[in-house]
Formats: structure tokens, sequence, C-alpha cells
């Protein structure tokens, strides 16, 4: 078994990590961070052998395989050198880091030490967008995701009264996941225009933004992240020269693991059929079924990497990609000006 140790139970660590770490075949989850009585007690409940330490560095000192930073924002980077300096390969959760330089940095000291190092971008796993890279539009020329909410009454915590060196609010929150998806299906981008404000008295950290990416291919991409949508858009409106695919609500995956159901339970992953998302043009529409979502595939990912030497689940380069673009958007936003991106500054293929 590979003995797991997870930094942070926070939502990231008690509703994601830890129940797809328990679910995975190869993988047991052998310590937990916190220092909250009552996280604590949850961990006891949940996860009955796991150890429950106070922090990060006695994490360090445990008999662990691989280590999970899903601690606030402005840890990962100093807990994952930690982990991969101790010889322990990493995954972190998103954002990887505040930069691309950050990023890189990271993944030069992986390399360095032989060590797997990637990121759980688990909205590659979405059952919708898994739908969307196998349909044919033809020529996709618009790509419209939002990941919208309505919570007028903030909730407090670091996420929405954090500064900058925080990495809160939604650009770095939502928007890691959305500029991901947006790489992923079309490519690199040349140049980001972003708008982001605080609309919530007793709120300092952005909580609704706009990012619009002009690709390479000349596709643009237009992303909404709100808490404040009293009415919520489409997740998904993507326009090709064939046909278009418009889909509404959020994949069933975290609602399921927040409920306490776990991957491998009937119909995990599978949406109802009045939820699947339209394809065609008007007069001419028809409702296309939902692929599963499938968050377990990740961590499977991970068991490969580590015992068969296969490529990590998610591509920390690849990453860095992103967090060029949600940098850049942040630039932008402050600036109210389109900022170009630099060649080399590192994209995936399209999906």
């Amino acid at each position: 078994m590979i003995k797991v140790g997870l930094a942070g139970y926070g939502p990231a660590g008690e509703f994601f990590h830890a129940p797809l770490i328990a679910a995975t075949p190869g993988l047991r989850l052998d310590a937990v961070v916190t220092r909250d009585p009552e996280r604590a007690a949850r961990v006891g409940r949940d996860h009955p052998g796991a150890r429950v330490v106070p922090s990060a560095e006695s994490l360090l000192g445990l008999d662990l395989d691989l280590v999970v930073v899903a601690s606030p924002n402005r840890t990962h980077v100093p807990l994952a050198t930690q982990a991969l300096s101790a010889g322990l390969p990493v995954v972190v959760d998103k954002p990887l880091a505040a930069t691309a330089a950050e990023a890189l940095d990271l993944v030069r000291l992986a390399r360095e030490r032989g060590l797997m190092l990637t990121v759980f971008q688990n909205r590659r796993w979405d059952g919708d967008f898994r739908t969307l890279c196998k349909l044919d539009l033809g020529e996709v020329h618009r790509f419209e995701s939002r990941f919208e909410r309505w919570r007028p009454v903030p909730k407090g915590g670091w996420r929405e009264n954090g500064g900058p060196d925080e990495l809160g609010g939604l650009l770095y929150d939502l928007g890691s996941h959305l500029v991901d998806q947006a790489l992923r299906y079309l490519g690199p981008v040349t140049d980001v225009y972003a708008e982001t404000d605080v609309r919530r008295a007793g709120v300092e950290a952005d909580d609704d933004a706009f990012i619009a990416l002009t690709h390479a291919s000349g596709a643009r991409s237009h992303l909404w992240m709100s808490a404040v949508a009293a009415q919520l858009g489409p997740r998904f409106r993507v326009l090709g020269s064939r046909a278009a695919y418009v889909k509404w609500g959020l994949d069933p995956q975290e609602e399921r693991l927040r409920a306490g159901e776990r991957p491998g339970g009937p119909g995990w992953g599978a949406e109802e059929p009045e939820r699947w998302g339209v394809l065609g043009a008007d007069g001419d529409a028809r409702p296309v079924e939902t692929e599963p979502g499938a968050y377990q595939e990740f961590y499977a990912g991970v068991v490969a990497a580590l015992r068969d030497g296969a490529p990590p689940p998610v591509d920390p380069v690849e990453v860095s990609a992103a967090l060029a673009v949600l940098h850049a958007a942040r630039t932008s936003a402050a600036e109210r000006r389109v900022v170009p991106l630099a060649r080399d500054s590192g994209s995936p293929g399209p999906a």
C-alpha cells in the first residue's frame, strides 16, 4: 500500500482528497494534518485508520510514500518544496502556485529529485467536460464556460478575506478550473483580458470575475466565475462551425462527495437525463447523454505513476501555462488593459 499523508482537512481535504484516496485501490490514508478538534474528530469518524498530526513538519517525520497538499493556497509552494526536499512525491491542490515561475521551480526540484509532482485539477474529469471533448462541433470559435453561485451572505475565511498573498478570491479558485479547461480544449493563449470585482460587503477578495482569452487558433474563450449570480447562466455554451453544445448545471460529483457518497457506488458520476446538454443548431438540436464523471481516475493515475512510472495524471508544466494566464488576468484587471502572453509561456495542445 502507498501510505499517504494529507496536509489540510478543510473542504478540499475532507470532501475531495480524503474520500478519493480512501476509495483508490493501492492507497491508504495514513495521516492527516489538522489542529482543529472538530476536524480531528471527523477524521477519526470517517477514516479511523488515519493518524492526526498537528503540523506539516510532523507529517514529514512519518514513514510516508506520498504527501497531498490541501492546505490554504499560500502554503502550497512552501509545503510542496518541503515534501520534495524530503524525498517524497507530491500531489498539490489547485492552484499549484501564484505564478508560472514558482510552478516551474517546483517542477525543476521534482525532476532533480526524481519524484512525481502533480496537481489536483479534478475538473478535467467532470462528465460534461469529458462529453464536450468528444463532440464534433466543426471549427470551434467561441467557448463560454461558467462556475456561478448564489451566495449573497459571505461565509468568511481566507478565501473571501485574504489579500493577494493569500491567493484568495474566485480568480485563483474557480478560475483555476475554468482556465485549465479552456487551455485543454482550445490550446495556447495569446491575449488575456479580465475584470474582477468585490460585490459583497465584508469581503476583500474578488467574488465576481470575468476572463476573455484569445487563443492562438483564433478561437475565443469567455469565462465567468461569481458568488453573486442570482440566476445562473449555462455551464457551457460552445459554438462551432457545424453545431453548438449548450449545457446547464454542474457536474454532480462534488455534491455527492459532500453527501458522503464514494466512487464505485451505484451510478457514480452519472447524470440524470433532464440535465444532459443539447447538441446541434436551432430547430435541429438533440440531447446528448453526459459521460459519467470520473474524479477517481486522478488518484488511479497517481498510483500508476508511482508504481509503474506512468506520466502523472496532470502535468505540472501544463498547469504552469494556466498560471501564466491567471497572473496575466490579475494584471489585466488591475491595469484595465489587454495583456499579451509570451510565446514561450507554455500551454498544452487541444484536447
